[in-house]
């Protein structure tokens, strides 16, 4: 019995112990190039090994089937907000053009006086731990995938898919809250050469929505107070700066909110994958919401001592973002708080704690069944025992499918997935 436990224990352990050594091997890159490009090979050949040598073993296919429409309705729901930011993010950035980025300083944020602060009076070495880029994007992503193909070694409850959607559809409905916040009012950079320097095609003149309800009002205090009193856009605006407008079609009228020039205008979509993370302050973070909803998940499917790392890698990820200037304070500190809350009230997709509903049915019976037989009432619990029997018959028959599918199917699905995790790593390579 002890045996066994401690062969259960080294199990769950041994995921924690996959993850830190991936984040250890893969800093390598700054302190050793040569040990890092010898060792990252070995430990991605060992951990695909693993997995592969696991899943002939896997018993919960069936499982892993009956998830597999939710986790492919929340890529599709999470691919959509990601283009609905993205247009976002190219918007926010064109809208008051490129003179205003150059010219408006960053908003004054207390997180980065503290971090400063801590600079002067910390140890030096404690202070090059807190500026070292241990931690990134495509980390906490790979650690979720870790996360999801650990249900092969039974360290996290099946169905790896039921997690997977859920993590996406946070990831998708935490995105469409941010792209809302940032788009409602436009903040400055903290980084105010940002614009200029990947965004030089976007004009430099205000839209023209701009150019009537913002650019008379923005530095006229006695404008603003008239413009309370009147309740409307009172000021002449002058001849209105006309913008380049593309031919995209049916798209075209993207061309109104994203602003192109005539040498990036034949496209819209590759007008986007230019916007990248944007140059105004995005509130709140995307990185450090990826990064929170990665640790929650961790923490209900698998906790442990992996956990409290985890949430340790969170915090250092969040003081570099302030401490490189990539987000204000107040940006990781919502993002925080968002994400956890967003994971919570996700539950209904897949929990550790979820009850199926044959399972809550077989509860209910069992309680009349209890009081039959307290009340010797044989004729009920004869009744009841068959409503047993035939819900047991139920579940059974719903869970027949014939070895060929699910051969089919488990091939399928390691092939996707590891495609799909090789694309994110590729696609966030740059952060």
């Amino acid at each position: 019995m002890m045996r066994r436990l401690s062969a259960s224990q080294m199990s769950r352990a041994g995921l924690g112990i996959a993850a830190m050594s991936y984040v250890a091997v893969d800093y390598m890159r700054y302190v050793s190039p040569a040990w890092h490009s010898r060792l990252m090979p070995v430990l991605w050949s060992v951990l695909t090994l693993a997995v592969i040598t696991r899943v002939p073993f896997y018993k919960h296919w069936s499982a892993e089937l009956r998830a597999a429409i939710p986790f492919l309705a929340s890529i599709v729901f999470m691919l959509c907000a990601l283009l609905f930011e993205a247009l976002c993010v190219r918007s926010v950035t064109a809208v008051l053009g490129l003179d205003w980025h150059r010219d408006t300083s960053p908003l004054p944020d207390t997180g980065q006086w503290f971090l400063l602060a801590l600079n002067e009076s910390l140890p030096e070495t404690i202070v090059e731990i807190l500026r070292a880029h241990i931690i990134g994007l495509h980390h906490f992503l790979m650690l979720f995938v870790m996360l999801g193909f650990s249900v092969v070694f039974g360290s996290v409850k099946a169905p790896g898919l039921g997690l997977g959607a859920r993590y996406m559809f946070t990831m998708g409905f935490g995105r469409l809250l941010r792209a809302i916040t940032f788009v409602s009012t436009i903040l400055p950079s903290a980084r105010p050469w940002c614009a200029s320097a990947r965004f030089n095609n976007v004009p430099s003149h205000p839209h023209r929505w701009a150019q009537k309800y913002y650019v008379p009002y923005a530095k006229d205090p006695s404008a603003i107070r008239q413009l309370l009193h009147w309740d409307a856009a009172y000021a002449d605006p002058g001849k209105y700066i006309g913008d380049y407008r593309a031919d995209w079609g049916l798209m075209s009228f993207l061309s109104d909110f994203l602003r192109p020039s005539y040498s990036e205008g034949s496209s819209w979509f590759g007008l986007l994958k230019k916007a990248g993370g944007g140059c105004n302050d995005l509130l709140y973070s995307g990185h450090m919401l990826v990064a929170v909803l990665t640790a929650m998940a961790w923490t209900e499917a698998y906790g442990g001592f992996s956990s409290a790392m985890i949430w340790l890698l969170v915090s250092h990820s969040a003081q570099r973002e302030i401490r490189e200037r990539h987000h204000y304070t107040v940006d990781c500190v919502v993002a925080i708080y968002v994400g956890i809350l967003l994971w919570k009230m996700t539950g209904f997709i897949w929990s550790d704690k979820k009850k199926t509903m044959q399972t809550m049915k077989l509860e209910k019976i069992q309680n009349r069944l209890i009081h039959a037989a307290k009340d010797s009432d044989m004729e009920t619990v004869r009744r009841l025992v068959e409503e047993i029997e035939v819900s047991l018959g139920e579940e059974k028959q719903s869970r027949v499918v014939s070895n060929r599918t699910m051969t089919v199917f488990a091939c399928a699905t390691v092939i996707t997935t590891l495609t799909v995790v090789i694309l994110a790593l590729t696609l966030t390579s740059d952060g």
